[in-house]
């Protein structure tokens, strides 16, 4: 099974590379040097002669992640932050796991499209279109579901059993928007009279959810 997993990874990849949205790279490999100051579309690539194998590999999903948040899952990312030699490659990838009830919220990949693996349990995912229309499915272990580039999104897992996939990105760092945080826990504030007017709350119920969400880190 484990070999079918990660043969899905790779095509997932390979899928991805040939539609990357990212720049092409120029040369073999351009190692993230996260240490330059300076940044044009990436980061700046790291002297050939200290590249070493480290900067090609991530074990950070290998295993389900702790899951301690108000919303019931967790997101563990394999981007160019955590893998500097994805640096120019235009991919990437994302473990996501759910406690049952749990809730990966309503978002947006800005710079990425998104196909999730099914590694275990049953979720109901579902994307908006910019018609308003609701694209929605019922997804168990094995299955595969596309989240078009910045469209908004979410993966609810609806059973009593936990459950977790793995997300294949076209992009180095595809970027995450949360609807709800980028709204309401902005720095600096949106105003309320925004929210209140297009959301149709008053004040309180603007004042209610910021409390919630709080400032950004």
């Amino acid at each position: 099974m484990a070999l079918k997993v990660f043969t899905s990874l790779f095509i997932f990849i390979a899928i991805s590379s040939l539609v990357a949205s990212d720049p092409d790279s120029l040369q073999d490999l351009c190692v993230a040097d996260k240490s330059a100051g300076t940044k044009v579309n990436g980061f700046a690539c790291k002297e050939a002669a200290n590249v070493t194998e480290a900067d090609f590999f991530f074990a950070g999903l290998a295993k389900p992640a702790v899951i301690n948040t108000s919303v019931g899952s967790v997101v563990t990312t394999a981007n160019v932050e955590k893998i500097s030699g994805l640096n120019t490659l235009g991919v990437s990838l994302s473990r996501i796991d759910y406690e049952a009830g749990g809730l990966n919220p309503p978002h947006t990949h800005p710079r990425a499209t998104e196909v999730i693996f099914v590694l275990d349990g049953e979720l109901d995912v579902g994307f908006i279109t910019t018609a308003d229309k609701l694209i929605s499915k019922h997804i168990k272990k094995g299955d595969i579901f596309v989240f078009p580039k910045a469209l908004v999104h979410f993966q609810k897992n609806n059973g009593d059993k936990p459950a977790s996939v793995i997300s294949a990105f076209n992009s180095q760092l595809p970027g995450t928007q949360a609807i709800a945080a980028t709204l309401f826990s902005a720095t600096p504030a949106v105003p309320d009279n925004v929210l209140t007017k297009a959301f149709q709350i008053g004040t309180k119920e603007v004042q209610k959810i910021k409390s919630k969400f709080g400032p950004k880190s």
